[in-house]
């Protein structure tokens, strides 16, 4: 086993993937919002940066192969679980969600069945299309819950709610704007969710496509 700065990368992102659920244990909100988005955020630039340094480096290897994939599927996965436990189960949130996970599980139980055959799923251009959005879409997410909670805990916040304070006029404007983003976060968070849900979808179709010859040889 050979330990190089790509495998150290992606082992991190393997950490860093329950690191993001625990981090609602300890912390309460936004704070856990803000630092789960940084810890997302740095953690999917190390999926770009492993890869790129292998290949420039020469060090790839079966190690950073294997645990790779794995790392991108925690953190996209775990992500989502703590996405859709602190929201308010909209359909419109769980229903791709749904389809992200349903076919991240389905094509890692794919390929453990094809087994020597299964680098006839080689990843495709459009399946890291697939990731990238994924990863976008969940960064923006939890970019809602720090708008969405900020305002609440904030010194304005509560200096409006007792009327304890002056400048309300500019106070309610800081709070409108913190609302206008919240709402805007989540619209375009859910777009891009569902965006990645039917590329999801799609590669997932197009995995069980390739694995059909095999799936269907008798025993």
């Amino acid at each position: 086993m050979k330990w190089n700065i790509p495998n150290t990368l992606t082992l991190l992102r393997l950490i860093a993937a329950p690191g993001i659920a625990v981090l609602f244990l300890f912390l309460s909100r936004p704070y856990a919002d803000g630092f789960a988005m940084l810890l997302f955020i740095a953690a999917a630039v190390t999926d770009w940066f492993d890869g790129y340094l292998a290949r420039a480096w020469k060090q790839e290897t079966k190690l950073g192969a294997m645990l790779d994939p794995i790392a991108d599927k925690a953190m996209v996965v775990i992500a989502l679980m703590v996405i859709v436990a602190f929201s308010s189960w909209s359909p419109w949130l769980v229903l791709p969600a749904t389809v992200v996970l349903f076919r991240e599980v389905f094509v890692s139980g794919l390929r453990e069945f094809l087994g020597d055959v299964s680098g006839t799923l080689k990843v495709t251009k459009l399946a890291k299309w697939k990731t990238t959005a994924q990863m976008v879409a969940i960064a923006v997410l939890f970019s809602q819950g720090v708008f969405e909670h900020y305002f609440g805990i904030s010194d304005i916040g509560v200096d409006i709610i007792s009327g304890e304070t002056t400048g309300v006029g500019l106070e309610y404007e800081l709070i409108g704007h913190d609302m206008d983003l919240e709402i805007w976060a989540g619209r375009v968070g859910l777009v891009l969710l569902w965006i990645a849900a039917a590329l999801t979808a799609i590669t997932g179709i197009d995995y069980l496509r390739k694995a059909l010859p095999h799936l269907t040889e008798p025993k």
